[in-house]
């Protein structure tokens, strides 16, 4: 870090620079307020702390501080005041200064807040690298997709994004229903209110309406406490209803209410709570289906799809599946990237991934993995992938020379037991049976 030292006694400033610099900071000494502030002008707030005296003649320590805190919102003020001047000192601190020593004080002590320092904006820095990433994540580019289907939900997230609108989005396992709720969250006005997900699947019937709708003190056994519910966490935000279908029937007209009035009331409570949520819902069923069948109440139904949005399964998009394979690959194979034979690309795109999307994903990763250093070739597919439809306990080979055959066997054999153990030879030796040394031997003339 960078340290400024204003202090007009000579003694103070040049030993405590001298500390700081043999301690590994970077330090200059300034003789007055005005003397820094002239620095500060001139290199545009370059600096990370300001370790100021509090009486100084021409301008003293509670009015540096809150100039410096006024322009260069970034330094971090502490400041050096003697005992009988805390009063001020704890007024400087109100100004937005750091901490405060006493004067005489132990060099330790004034490490120890300069490592707090360095540590609180490490942090921050994380933090704002997490939010670029967060950014970056959730912009309309994290939908992978060139196929002309992908185009059209692309056209309708950018018409719905900013809306308040409620969303039903619909598709398969896989498709990617989750992640089209966070870009829809993220690029509206609520992107940086609470984004509050509930898995309506995994509620038990006995606490579901507790989780949506909070409870009072008292409502039921166990109810010890008063609990805010998903809809007055998601405030102002977004609340994400994944599995709608699986809510039950009999709850369904008090998510209707809160959808079209905007009011809910906890579990044994009489009191109505306002409240201002988004809703974005999803399924993988048919809801229509559902209402004939009186499993899903129509009235909701029509409140829930003022907007739906249909996500195709990748068997219906194929133009996609070459660039989500090689986005998949570069996110595991990291910076340095990593090749795919065009072969790989041409097999998957007539395979039909019933997994879509996320099947895709993971056998990406299993296959960057499998190619280590090199490129990801043909024989690194699982059989299933490579032959559709037929048992996977047979080899299919095609016209290949039994002498590549057994190659290929035996390299995927060994591949898999690498993989298997971690990396460790001598239990993936133990799992293909064979002396730790012929394993070695072997990897070395197939050049795995």
């Amino acid at each position: 870090m960078h340290i400024l030292i204003v202090d007009d006694e000579r003694i103070i400033r040049v030993t405590t620079a001298d500390e700081l610099r043999e301690a590994g900071y970077s330090v200059q000494e300034f003789a007055s307020a005005k003397a820094v502030l002239q620095y500060l002008r001139e290199q545009r707030g370059k600096a990370d702390v300001l370790l100021t005296d509090l009486k100084m003649p021409d301008m003293d320590g509670l009015s540096l501080t809150k100039e410096v805190r006024s322009k260069y919102p970034h330094i971090y003020v502490l400041l050096m005041t003697a005992h009988a001047s805390v009063n001020s000192a704890v007024e400087v601190m109100k100004l937005g200064a750091y901490d405060y020593i006493q004067k005489p004080f132990n060099m330790d002590e004034l490490l120890l807040s300069l490592e707090r320092i360095a540590e609180l904006k490490r942090i921050k820095e994380e933090n704002k690298q997490l939010r670029k990433e967060v950014g970056k994540s959730y912009n309309m580019s994290s939908f992978v997709g060139e196929d002309p289907e992908t185009k059209k939900i692309f056209d309708m997230v950018q018409l719905i994004a900013a809306k308040d609108t409620t969303v039903l989005i619909t598709g398969e396992t896989g498709t990617g229903k989750e992640l089209l709720t966070s870009v829809l969250h993220h690029n509206s006005n609520r992107g940086k209110e609470p984004f509050i997900k509930v898995s309506c699947a995994i509620l038990s019937r006995e606490i579901f309406e507790s989780e949506l709708f909070g409870h009072v003190k008292g409502a039921f056994t166990g109810a010890d406490t008063p609990k805010a519910g998903r809809f007055e966490m998601a405030s102002k935000g977004t609340l994400y209803l994944d599995d709608v279908d699986d809510i039950p029937v009999d709850l369904q007209v008090k998510l209707l209410r809160a959808l079209e009035e905007g009011e809910i009331e906890r579990v044994g409570g009489s009191e109505t709570i306002k409240v201002d949520v988004r809703v974005i819902a999803s399924t993988k069923k048919d809801l229509q289906q559902l209402v004939a069948e009186g499993r899903f109440r129509e009235d909701l139904f029509y409140r829930l799809n003022v907007f739906p949005i249909r996500l195709p399964p990748l068997r219906e998009r194929p133009h996609d599946i070459k660039l989500l394979a090689m986005y998949f690959a570069t996110e595991f194979a990291g910076p340095n990237g990593i090749e795919i034979n065009e072969e790989v690309l041409e097999i998957m795109k007539q395979y039909s991934f019933p997994g879509n999307v996320r099947e895709l994903k993971n056998l990406m990763e299993r296959m960057v993995i499998l190619a280590g250093d090199g490129a990801i070739e043909k024989h690194m597919l699982p059989m299933e992938v490579r032959f559709p439809g037929k048992p996977h306990t047979c080899f299919y080979f095609e016209n290949k020379p039994l002498e590549l055959i057994v190659r290929e066997v035996e390299e995927n054999a060994i591949r898999d037991a690498l993989l298997r153990s971690g990396g460790n030879k001598a239990k993936a030796a133990k799992i293909l049976s064979v002396p730790a040394s012929t394993l070695k031997s072997r990897i070395d003339k197939l050049n795995i």
